[in-house]
Formats: C-alpha cells, sequence, structure tokens
C-alpha cells in the first residue's frame, strides 16, 4: 500500500486528499453522513434518533477534517513538501 500511495504523483496525492475530505468532510456531505449513519443504526438493529445523528454531523466531520488537516502539515509536510504545496494551491 504505501509504494502505492509514494509512487503517485504530488498532484495525485493531493487530489485523492481534497477528494477524501470534500466526500466526508465537505459542505456537500450533511445528507450523506445522515444516511450512512441512519443504515447502521437500522443494520445494528437500534432506532436512529435524529438528535444523535444531527449532533454527530455537526461535531465529527469538523473534528475529522482537524485531524486530516494537523495530518497534512505534520507528516506530510516531511514526506512529500511538493504535494502539499500542490494541495495548497489546488484548494485555493
Amino acid at each position: 500500500m504505501d509504494e502505492l500511495i509514494y509512487g503517485l504523483s504530488d498532484s495525485a496525492k493531493a487530489f485523492i486528499i481534497i477528494l477524501f475530505t470534500d466526500i466526508f468532510v465537505g459542505f456537500h456531505s450533511p445528507h450523506g453522513w445522515e444516511v450512512i449513519l441512519e443504515e447502521i443504526s437500522r443494520h445494528l438493529g437500534i432506532p436512529a434518533s435524529h438528535n444523535f445523528i444531527f449532533l454527530f454531523i455537526a461535531t465529527f466531520p469538523v473534528i475529522l477534517d482537524s485531524v486530516i488537516k494537523y495530518w497534512i502539515f505534520r507528516y506530510l509536510n516531511r514526506v512529500s513538501p511538493s504535494a502539499v504545496a500542490t494541495y495548497r494551491n489546488m484548494n485555493e
């Protein structure tokens, strides 16, 4: 897995990071999170609590976004500084 990721170009790495964060953390994803959480609760046989779902949607993506940005600027900056520069340019 490491060889696959490290073998990608810096632009591809930045694109994957942006794609992942937009899918799971982006502004257009609250409905997706709601569907996923309702399906998980249905699968586990637990009644879906809309208050919990809305609280989860309001907090978890923000925490996830913070962790991803910390990882980008802490770990990825050491491994591939040009990928971080490309990420910054693509994100603007």
